[in-house]
């Protein structure tokens, strides 16, 4: 058996705990079967960033008819865009790879990792053990319940990253984050796209009328039918069907394209882990148990990232990666807050929110007043020829204090990001977005704006 100080799950926002550990003089035991850097590099937001900016070049150009630019996208060379893609993952990934193995007090274990017993882990031939663990190990795509499925050839967000050409047709199963962001890379690049969702909307997640907007624009380019079920898949030649029926009215259609990419959410990897053989406990979903603290039910074993199922995003996992490293190392702990974690979906339009929705701020029995803001009410809104998008902010009326803050529109993850300041502030007022200056004209004059009009929900 071999002992560390530190045993670190998951190469990739694990790799901030396991670097502190390795400046404290520690020698850590980093267990990753896949390649480093995790799924933000490899196969997340990294990758799929490279592939969707190409497409929102390409929703610019043909909308520039309207501001009087006459111009065209002439083809798309989808070899280009997919080797661009390839080439920074392998950079990033291999350039982390390299300072890990230069690194004496840090040992790379390079095969899937399995809890044996308390603080013991079995890596391939080899037994490890610390007084000290943290697991970021992760999630990986799920897959629903549809008959047949497995003979099809479906693609995943993990897959899809491995096409050698471009569909001329493809059906897209979830209209999550995920499923959204690709249906917009695949219908600017030209691919007849199809989303099919489950719930009665998508983007379920997020604010009504956020989903209801997106879904107008996006369905300019694309086939959007929620509230469809697939229930069934088949392939006939080069053919991939499924089977989908309304739970509207109970009708089943069918639909064919050339590949099915099913983006249906992300499931726990603790069922390879097996930390319940250490006395960690899990929750129904199989993800890890923690506290405000991120403290498993184990003691010296603390748990981030999507290994616990709570703000899957990488921004957030580092920010836990630094709570789980403090509360690690001093009496005094510092409790994880989850209210003012934003997201950004990056379709076209954006979108991004952070806080609570309006419904669960009542629920809260919050006295609640709401701020909106038209992009196109806007001096800048004007200039850009007048998108669609708003700015929704809901504020305790009491307090003034932000509780939630909601964009649909152009650079919608950049102007979330003012809100997100404000609401870590000493009193999280609204105030000094209401007080400061802006910029004329700018389109951070919409959230301000939005603070300006609210009024009594």
């Amino acid at each position: 058996m071999e002992h560390f100080d530190v045993i670190v799950i998951g190469s990739g926002s694990g790799m901030l705990v396991a670097s502190a550990a390795v400046d404290q003089g520690l020698r850590v035991a980093l267990v990753e079967h896949g390649k480093m850097g995790g799924t933000c590099i490899n196969v997340g937001c990294v990758p799929s960033k490279m592939l969707i900016y190409p497409t929102d070049v390409i929703a610019n150009i043909k909308a520039a008819g309207k501001l009087g630019v006459n111009a065209t996208v002439d083809s798309v060379d989808f070899n280009n865009i997919m080797g661009r893609m390839h080439s920074l993952v392998e950079e990033d990934s291999g350039h982390q790879a390299l300072a890990v193995e230069a690194s004496p007090d840090l040992v790379w274990f390079k095969e899937t990792g399995e809890f044996i017993s308390d603080y013991t882990i079995q890596v391939g031939q080899r037994t490890i053990t610390a007084p000290k663990i943290f697991i970021a190990s992760g999630a990986r795509h799920g897959l629903p319940l549809i008959k047949d499925i497995d003979k099809i050839g479906y693609l995943t967000s993990d897959t899809v990253l491995e096409m050698q050409k471009p569909p001329t047709s493809i059906l897209i199963v979830g209209g999550g984050y995920v499923g959204m962001e690709y249906g917009h890379f695949f219908s600017g690049i030209g691919t007849k796209t199809t989303i099919l969702q489950r719930p009665n909307r998508v983007l379920p997640d997020e604010e009504p009328e956020i989903s209801e907007l997106l879904k107008k624009e996006m369905q300019t380019r694309m086939e959007i039918y929620t509230g469809f079920e697939v229930l069934e898949a088949m392939q006939k030649g080069e053919t991939k069907t499924l089977v989908a029926r309304s739970r509207l009215d109970g009708r089943q259609s069918e639909f064919s394209a050339e590949e099915v990419l099913v983006a249906t959410g992300r499931v726990s990897n603790a069922d390879v882990l097996k930390p319940e053989k250490t006395g960690v406990t899990l929750d129904r979903h199989n993800f890890i148990k923690v506290n405000e603290y991120l403290e498993t039910s184990k003691k010296n074993v603390w748990a981030f990232g999507d290994a616990i199922g709570m703000q899957m995003f990488k921004h957030v996992a580092n920010y836990e990666a630094g709570i789980v490293w403090h509360n690690s190392m001093h009496d005094h702990k510092i409790p994880m807050d989850f209210s003012a974690a934003p997201r950004a979906v990056f379709t076209h339009p954006q979108v991004a929110s952070v806080g609570l929705k309006e419904e669960e701020a009542k629920q809260q029995s919050h006295k609640v007043v709401i701020g909106n803001a038209l992009y196109r009410d806007t001096a800048m809104g004007a200039a850009m020829g007048f998108p669609e998008g708003f700015v929704k902010v809901i504020v305790d009326a009491e307090t003034g204090k932000i509780l939630g803050g909601h964009i649909i529109g152009p650079e919608a993850s950049i102007l979330i990001q003012e809100i997100v300041n404000a609401m870590v502030s000493e009193t999280g007022s609204y105030a000094p977005i209401a007080q400061g200056m802006h910029i004329h004209p700018a389109m951070t004059e919409v959230v301000q704006n939005a603070f300006g009009n609210l009024k009594p929900a």
